[in-house]
């Protein structure tokens, strides 16, 4: 049996509709877990169900409306999740928010708020719940999903940033905080090709691509497939470390033209 199945296992996803969060539940599917999707729309939920309906799976498939920046939603999810299946063996914190472009000292108070409430102070909520209902007694695995841009400097992005890099420190404190029974872990993508992500990557994309070492963008295939790894057995002595996948852009030497 391959280390990277998931059958029988339970995982919760945040932003689950859409993107990224869509692509993990895929991977899930397709590796016989039972996969709980979360995300505020209804609509987008229902859609992201049709879709993961036509994935190949044995696993059972649940979608909850529910808002990753609102603890008691968290909670809520969460409780559904085990009145439903009994257990939550997986959390996957995708769901994020980024509501503001600019310089830091231009941010205001409101949208900082709601920048840490999602990015930060959600993946403490949900991970509370998941423990608190499941992995404290049995054990289970944690995947955040936080940026590259937790690791540089962006000229527009920077809170978002810092609030990636956030999730990288609390990644390796809760690794600590919940081991033996839960390990936790981080992926850090680049420029992944989603819809969301599409204003950004579809003009430029010759440009963005011409210096990395693997000269593509990521896909959310790219993501989805680290996220299956961490979520199993084959990463069954792993905790605590971030996984970066930007197609080498980290690897660039400062200051070489070509």
């Amino acid at each position: 049996m391959s280390a990277n199945t998931l059958d029988g296992k339970v995982a919760v996803i945040t932003g689950g509709s859409r993107g990224i969060g869509l692509g993990i539940a895929t991977a899930y599917r397709a590796a016989g877990a039972h996969v709980v999707i979360a995300a505020r729309k209804a609509a987008g939920l229902a859609e992201a169900r049709e879709e993961l309906l036509r994935v190949k799976g044995d696993g059972d498939l649940h979608t909850v409306v529910a808002n990753a920046g609102e603890p008691e939603q968290a909670e809520a999810c969460v409780d559904e999740t085990m009145a439903r299946f009994g257990r939550v063996d997986i959390l996957v914190n995708n769901a994020a928010t980024n509501p503001y472009h600019g310089d830091l000292l231009d941010l205001d108070l409101p949208r900082a708020e709601k920048t840490v409430r999602v990015n930060q102070y959600g993946m403490i909520a949900w991970t509370r719940s998941a423990w608190r209902a499941w992995m404290a007694e049995h054990g289970g695995a944690v995947v955040n999903i936080a940026s590259v841009g937790g690791l540089i400097v962006d000229p527009h992005i920077g809170y978002y940033n810092a609030t990636k890099a956030a999730m990288l420190h609390m990644t390796r404190q809760l690794a600590y905080e919940l081991g033996p029974r839960a390990r936790v872990n981080a992926i850090a993508p680049g420029l992944i090709k989603t819809e969301l992500a599409r204003a950004v990557w579809e003009v430029r994309e010759p440009i963005l691509t011409a210096k990395l070492p693997l000269r593509r963008l990521g896909t959310v295939e790219d993501v989805a497939n680290a996220a299956l790894f961490l979520a199993s057995d084959a990463s069954s002595w792993m905790t605590g470390q971030t996984l970066v996948l930007d197609g080498g852009a980290t690897a660039l030497p400062i200051g070489v033209d070509e």
